[in-house]
Order: structure tokens, then sequence, then C-alpha cells
């Protein structure tokens, strides 16, 4: 039995920390808890704390702090409370954590993530934009420390369990794996895959919601809906795997139970299929090398009697065209993508504009930034600041949007 992992979940009380710490519970001989982070959900993070006797937590500021210890039950030791920005990365890179979840969404996750891969951790990667925004650095990173990188996402752990058995297969790989002509990276579509184009400026956030197979937060649920959460993911495949652009092909599959798929040169095609349920990569993550109980019931095959496939249509979709486009143009493109489109669905869940106009704001923030933002970021504060200037602008361009 491998010695236990001491565990700092970033973003716990999010769908991913929620099913992280469920699996955990499943394996107390192997998986314990040292760290926990919130930033809004300060009460949910005293109930797991006190649940997992987490020795750390790591809140935004100290109202946060007061709300923890309000929400603090009775008779408990208190744990370490820890606040800031910095905190994140400080507790990711602790001597006494052994791997670190990156489940905070958004670029508030990116220094907590880098922090983990330069401390030469085990990196359970379920944040983007460590990879979107900071792929050359992060990567980098990951070399330089020595550190295990392990994705989350469902489509890219499919795609690393399918790729080839190496002793470094879960380092950072310099170039393709040998052998393999493509890989597929499948989507369900969303709930708009069949409503009609007019119709599509008239949705509502919870209609975008509303996933017809994963339960999701707000944010990437709206991703998923405009496919700009598949093309961030192909710029993770072209990071993670070392895989150019143009061997990467997404592919609509309505039932979500094929998460991905590698081709080969001899034409064989590798699936991980499974329920559309991330308590299975993760657990695959927290016990790899080894296979670990998720907590996720049997897939009955028979039962689905059919698996459909098909092209994803950028006239529906141009979130993934504009994705697309930026991984050919470079990281500075990626980095204005993912801030725009931080940007652009804040505004569309809270009214400001229409489903519509979020990849019309992305691509005014992506010529403005090809325009004036020729170099690529050489450090974490350049890839902040170029991100930072990219949210004032789609601010503006929010602010205008709606007549």
């Amino acid at each position: 039995m491998p010695a236990a992992q001491r565990l700092c979940i970033l973003g716990s009380t999010g769908s991913i920390g929620v099913s992280t710490l469920d699996v955990v519970a499943r394996h107390p001989d192997r998986l314990s808890v040292y760290a926990l982070s919130a930033h809004s959900r300060i009460e949910s993070l005293a109930a797991q704390a006190a649940t997992h006797r987490a020795r750390v937590v790591i809140v935004p500021d100290d109202a946060a702090r007061q709300r923890f210890l309000a929400a603090w039950p009775a008779g408990l030791p208190v744990p370490e409370i820890r606040q800031g920005a910095q905190a994140l990365a400080d507790t990711a890179a602790d001597p006494e954590v052994t791997a670190v979840m990156a489940a905070i969404v958004g670029a508030a996750g990116l220094p907590g993530a880098l922090a983990a891969a330069r401390a030469g951790k085990r990196v359970l990667l379920a944040n983007k934009e460590a990879l979107v925004a900071a792929g050359t650095l992060f990567m980098q990173a990951v070399r330089d420390a020595g550190a295990e990188l392990l994705p989350i996402d469902s489509e890219h752990n499919a795609i690393f369990q399918c790729l080839p058995q190496s002793a470094d297969r879960a380092l950072a790989p310099a170039q393709p794996a040998t052998g393999v002509r493509r890989l597929l990276l499948t989507a369900s579509g969303g709930p708009f895959r069949c409503t009609a184009l007019d119709q599509l400026e008239h949705v509502t956030p919870d209609q975008a919601c509303a996933h017809p197979n994963w339960r999701m937060g707000r944010k990437i649920s709206v991703d998923s809906a405009t496919m700009l959460n598949k093309g961030l993911e192909v710029i993770e495949a072209h990071w993670l795997f070392a895989m150019p652009v143009e061997r990467i092909q997404v592919v609509i599959h309505p039932q979500s139970i094929v998460h991905s798929m590698v081709e080969y040169t001899d034409g064989s095609i590798l699936a991980q299929l499974g329920q559309p349920d991330m308590r299975t990569p993760i657990a695959f993550g927290l016990g790899y090398p080894d296979r670990i109980d998720s907590g996720v019931g049997l897939l009955e095959l028979t039962r689905l009697g059919r698996l459909d496939f098909e092209s994803p249509d950028l006239q529906r979709f141009p979130c993934l065209k504009l994705s697309l486009d930026a991984l050919r143009q470079g990281q500075n493109a990626c980095i204005t993508l993912n801030a725009a489109n931080e940007v652009a669905v804040d505004g569309f869940l809270h009214g400001r504009i229409r489903y519509t106009q979020i990849p019309a704001i992305i691509e005014r923030c992506l010529d403005e930034s090809g325009r004036h933002d020729a170099c690529t970021p050489a450090s974490l504060d350049e890839v902040l600041d170029l991100d930072a200037r990219t949210r004032r602008a789609a601010s503006g361009y929010c602010q205008a949007a709606l007549p």
C-alpha cells in the first residue's frame, strides 16, 4: 500500500472539490485532507473542514475568516486559517502537501496551480487557465521541478488513459507520443445543439446552464453551451500532449459516454467510456497508477442502445472557432480569449449582455490584442497584466452591448 497522500484542494466547495472529497472519504487509508480553500461559500468550507479534519483552510479576507469562525462547530479544534491570494500559492507549495487538486475556476486558479508545479507536487489539474493562459510557463515548471501532472478534465483524463504506457507519462511531454495520429475530443453539444439559430439570441442564463448530461457550475455550463469550453480543452490538449492543433479534432457526442479517443497510425482508435460523473477521472488521478473505487455505478451499455457522433457546426458555435484561431495565433491570443470570455459570460449571467453577444465581445478583444500584444509573456506577472487589460476592455464592451 502506497503512503497516504496529503491533499490540498483549491476550490473545495465547487463541483470538482465536492466530488474529490466524496472519493477521499472512500479511502481513508490512502487519502487525507491537509488544506481546503473557498472564495464565497465559507459556511460550506467550515462544514467540509470539520468533516474531513482539515488542518488548514484558506479564505479570501478577514470578513470570510469571521464567517468561518462563526460557522465552525463548537468544541472542535479550529484549523489554521490562512488569508488571501498569496496564501493559496503558499499552501499549494507547502512541504506538508503531497498532491494538489487545482480546481479553482478561472484565472484566479493560475497562481496556485503554478506554485504546486514549481514545488514538484502531484498536480491534479482541473483548472483550464493554467494551460490556456500560461501553457509555456506551466509546462516548463512541471519539467523543471519534476512535478507529476495528471489531467482531471474528463476529456484529457480519457486521452491520458488511452495513450501508450510509459514510465514518464505523468510528466510533461516535449513531443507527441510515438504512433499517435490524432486526438479526438468529444463534446455533448450542450443544451442548444438542436435549437434554431434565430432563437439563440433570446436564451436565458437558466436555459444555458441546463446541461443535458453534466452537473456543473454556472460559468462552465455556459462555456459548454457556447462550446468555448471545448475550445479551451483543445488548447489544453495541445499543451498536455504536445499535439499540434491540426491533429486535434472535436466531435459532438450527445450521450457523453465516450469521454475522448486516441487514433493511432495503424488505424486503431482507443476510447475511454464511462458514466458522465467527474468522480471517475478524479479517482484515477488520486489513485494513479492504481485504480481505486470512485463510487460511480455500472455503465449498462445495453440500455444505451446507440452512441452518436457528428461534426460541430461552427456557425452555431462561433466560440469554438475563435478558440482554434487563438491557439494558432499564440499564447497572447489564448490569454485574451479566456479573459474576455470570463467577463462576457459573467455579463450574460447577470443580464448585461445577450447570449449571442458573448462571441462578439471575445472577437473584439482578440482583434484589439492582435494589434497591440505581439510578444509572448515571459512571466506570470506579464500573463496577469494582459489578463487584466483584456478584462477592462471586455467590461467596457459589455457595458455598451445592450441597447
